[in-house]
């Protein structure tokens, strides 16, 4: 991925695979032309910008101590590593704790998982027999929170199941016979366990509507709705976004009782990422990927493909140019994803391409 800067400038045009590399000013950076392949490898790479002002250095009101969480929850934090709560977190954890609804407005990567954890493990620590459903647009990031609650809770007897589709529904089935304090699932698998008579809404006292946006973006309002209906009235709502829009304005005053929001949205994304475009005329783009993953400074790339047949043929080109790369998009199996993911995490590829099914979670 090229990021980490602010852009310079915006893509003017479609980013075709036949023009020759182009200098958005005079003395651009991008050299070359019909008789050059040549890229200035180091435009590419990121650096600290001398104009860059740091942010404000966040000092919280409260320590996780203040929140009199029980001892055992207070060691894991500690073990984790979290010395002090993020914004997110010092702001929101007294409001859930309290047992009112809230509205988390918060970027990616401020501690949101956490904000919200914390809090509903200590509501199962101190009634063993609360269940609390989370619903996650996505197979990755219904995971990332069980595996994140699972790690927190690894010594304390809170159970969770995870329901998600590419993974056998039986095996779900099963284990939602037992007794479970977290049910953490995609919309689409939840309807479908709930419709077979496996999942019984009418335990839930808690529900979580993490990264709702996304929700409403991939056209599970309905799903939602459905879900929804089948919990008690009586309950306390939790809804995540990183953006207030209309809709979910509209999901807000639906499902939630009188909440308190809280923001804490940081800049937004585009701003902090320098952005690149390189068009090309008489050179192909598969080629200058190539030539760009050749060099050093390009260890962990993230490739974006708009189609999954397209992303599917790229992994195979890059692959037999001798690129360790994987590929992941929504007609790869729930294994293959995971697969895929932990290769690119641990390093063993070079290269991820993907669909924008990985653009989140």
């Amino acid at each position: 991925m090229y990021n980490q800067k602010r852009p310079r400038q915006r893509a003017r045009g479609k980013f075709r695979q036949h023009t020759k590399f182009s200098h958005s000013k005079r003395g651009g950076r991008f050299r070359g032309g019909p008789k050059s392949s040549k890229l200035d490898i180091s435009s590419f790479i990121n650096k600290t910008a001398s104009s860059f002002v740091p942010e404000k250095v966040f000092v919280p009101e409260y320590s996780f101590a203040d929140f009199k969480l029980n001892s055992a929850l207070l060691r894991s934090i500690e073990e984790k590593g979290y010395t002090q709560p993020t914004p997110i977190q010092d702001k929101i954890i007294f409001p859930i704790l309290q047992g009112r609804d809230v509205v988390g407005l918060a970027n990616t990567g401020t501690g949101k998982t956490a904000a919200f954890l914390f809090p509903l493990i200590e509501k199962v620590l101190q009634n063993p027999h609360e269940q609390i459903l989370i619903i996650a647009p996505t197979r990755e990031l219904a995971l990332q929170i069980g595996q994140e609650l699972q790690s927190i809770t690894k010594r304390m007897r809170v159970y969770s199941v995870i329901c998600v589709g590419g993974e056998q529904i039986w095996i779900q089935i099963r284990k939602l016979r037992y007794k479970n304090n977290f049910v953490i699932g995609t919309p689409g698998r939840l309807i479908d366990l709930v419709k077979r008579g496996a999942f019984i809404l009418n335990g839930v006292h808690t529900v979580v509507l993490d990264e709702a946006d996304r929700m409403l973006d991939m056209g599970f309002i309905a799903d939602i709705r459905f879900l929804m209906s089948h919990v008690p009235k009586e309950r306390q709502t939790l809804c995540f976004s990183a953006t207030m829009s209309k809709t979910i304005g509209a999901l807000i005053s639906d499902f939630l009782k009188n909440p308190s929001t809280i923001s804490v949205k940081t800049t937004e994304t585009p701003k902090n990422i320098e952005q690149d475009v390189v068009r090309v005329r008489y050179l192909n783009k598969v080629d200058i990927l190539h030539d760009l993953l050749q060099n050093n400074e390009f260890k962990k790339v993230l490739v974006f493909g708009r189609t999954k047949r397209g992303v599917e043929n790229l992994s195979r080109i890059l692959t037999r140019r001798g690129v360790k790369v994987e590929s992941i998009h929504s007609n790869k199996t729930q294994t293959q994803r995971k697969r895929a993911l932990l290769s690119f995490k641990q390093n063993r590829v070079q290269a991820l391409v993907a669909t924008d099914v990985a653009a989140r979670g």
